[in-house]
């Protein structure tokens, strides 16, 4: 049993084109304990058909009817804006690393990628259906591999000068020092620095905690 004594059992949807899946998927439900709270085989008009079944965990294919292409990433992204609450696990026959940034781009936790021939254990899937119920993020290591690979490292697109200039932010020197110990101006100091943020991609929200988050990039490095 997958939930606390006296607690409310979790409830779980599934859309899944597959019957065969889908009908094993519910039987694994019944096993951890969980609620089946609908079972479907496409995301026709799914914003409604999960807020009526009051679920708190939505789990979908990536490719279903009609065109099983992408309409169950599609299905999560809008669950994901009409149900804040709902935590959203993805299954996936492949590494679509595409899909999976976008699922993960609000950055807020509560969603989760997983391959179909990698969940073979009922403890292992329950447990990230647990953790995307509690806000958590989920992710297939193979997906991992495969965004990581997908996305150069910023910091090997700094000039030596933006290098120098980051170094001495981490440091915690001022654009007043940084100008003093490489012998340059505090425009150019604050070129650099805009340069930085550019590469990492930090959009506008108060330079000092743009500042703070392009130094944790680079003290993360490996």
């Amino acid at each position: 049993m997958d939930h606390e004594p006296g607690s409310a059992p979790l409830r779980v949807v599934l859309v899944e084109d597959s019957v065969l899946l889908r009908e094993g998927l519910v039987r694994l439900f019944d096993e951890a304990g969980y609620v089946t709270a609908g079972a479907w085989g496409d995301a026709e008009d799914i914003v409604r058909r999960v807020a009526d079944a009051a679920a708190d965990v939505a789990i979908l294919d990536v490719r279903l009817p009609p065109s099983f292409r992408d309409e169950g990433i599609r299905a999560a992204l809008a669950l994901r804006e009409a149900l804040p609450g709902l935590g959203i696990l993805v299954l996936s026959q492949y590494v679509e690393g595409v899909y999976a940034r976008e699922l993960l781009a609000g950055g807020d936790g509560g969603v989760g990628y997983l391959l179909k021939d990698r969940v073979t254990s009922l403890e292992e899937f329950t447990d990230a259906v647990r953790r995307v119920q509690a806000r958590g993020t989920v992710l297939d290591p193979l997906v991992v591999q495969g965004l990581l690979a997908a996305r150069p490292d910023p910091l090997s697109t700094l000039t030596p000068r933006e290098r120098d200039v980051l170094t001495l932010m981490a440091e915690g020197r001022s654009n007043g020092s940084i100008a003093q110990r490489l012998f340059i101006g505090v425009g150019a100091v604050e070129k650099n620095i805009s340069s930085i943020f550019a590469k990492f991609g930090l959009e506008e929200s108060g330079t000092e905690h743009r500042r703070v988050l392009a130094v944790l990039r680079f003290l993360q490095r490996d």
